[in-house]
């Protein structure tokens, strides 16, 4: 194999590589669904909201104390969702997320352009006051955890640009500010969750990757299927330069995505499939391992063995799912 195409072959392979989550790594969620508009909105967002937090507490099994939930009316564990109120949750979290956390904010409801913004700023619409994209920002900084940041509104773009940053996933239901209509992403973001169709891997899972290609999907089909043209196109940003790109889309990101997971591995029934699950996680630890040592080997062995493992590694993840 020559040069170009080894290099080519092994940058494919290495997309397919879970990236793990430290083993002390805890995952907390916020999710926020503001002011409605309208009780046809309220009660469409409050379906979504619900469901979502239904699939972290319980089948992601998430601590009830790790899923903070905010909504427009209050009620029981459940505080509205006001400027006042974000800011002292996340304050809160300052104390609580630790550089291995994981911390996941989906916003549902509606967005809106900051005057006086030229299209810059956005705003996500609250009870009473709401908060701006750069707010939001500045509230986030702080956080020493690796964050997921879902803005399923209209007029969302504004939040991948002010919230990117290195080790951080950004989602956004839409690529411009001229997107301001009602958008669909959020209902199927969060069935990406619970539906096996979006596990494309058949690895048990559903990465972010995963989630957000089949949201995307399905927000095409929404329009396709109502003789819209579409009023969204959602955008993923992983590499922190805050441009984003499309699911089917050219670009850089979603190499994080594909190997961050919201819920931990499930264990396979069988003893086969045990063994190959067991062969896998050991071979991303011998990877992983691997690169930690690169700069003490000469390149030509270290490119041998990366090759070595990761053809390992593909050869196992498809008898991993043959075996479903």
């Amino acid at each position: 194999m020559n040069g170009v195409r080894r290099v080519v072959c092994l940058t494919t392979l290495a997309l397919c590589v879970s990236i793990p989550a430290p083993a002390a790594a805890e995952n907390y969620a916020l999710v926020v669904t503001g002011a409605s508009g309208g009780e046809l909105y309220a009660k469409k967002y409050d379906g979504w909201r619900r469901s979502f937090v239904a699939t972290l507490r319980e089948k992601f099994l998430y601590p009830a104390d790790h899923v903070i939930v905010l909504a427009e009316k209050e009620e029981a564990g459940v505080a509205q969702a006001t400027r006042e109120q974000v800011q002292r949750t996340l304050t809160d979290l300052r104390t609580r997320l630790t550089m291995d956390d994981l911390l996941v904010v989906l916003l549902i409801g509606h967005g809106t352009l900051a005057e006086g913004s030229s299209g810059e700023e956005a705003k996500f619409n609250l009870v009473g006051p709401d908060l701006s994209s750069s707010e939001w920002a500045s509230l986030l900084k702080p956080l020493a955890a690796r964050l997921v940041f879902v803005d399923t509104t209209s007029l969302s773009f504004p939040f991948m640009r002010r919230l990117a940053g290195p080790g951080r996933i950004v989602v956004t239901a839409t690529d411009s500010t001229a997107q301001e209509f009602e958008t669909v992403f959020a209902e199927w973001f969060v069935k990406s969750l619970t539906d096996i169709a979006a596990d494309t891997d058949k690895n048990g899972r559903v990465s972010l990757l995963e989630a957000f290609t089949y949201a995307s999907a399905a927000v095409r089909r929404w329009y396709d299927e109502h003789n819209q043209l579409p009023t969204e196109r959602p955008l993923l940003d992983d590499d922190g330069d805050g441009v984003g790109r499309e699911a089917q889309g050219p670009g850089p990101d979603g190499m994080l995505a594909r190997g961050l997971y919201l819920q931990a591995a499930g264990e396979p029934v069988d003893a086969p499939r045990r063994a190959l699950a067991a062969r896998r996680v050991a071979l991303e630890a011998e990877i992983e391992s691997l690169k930690g040592r690169r700069a003490a080997m000469p390149q030509d062995a270290y490119q041998a063995e990366l090759e070595r493992l990761l053809l390992e590694l593909a050869r196992v993840s498809a008898e991993l799912r043959a075996a479903r």
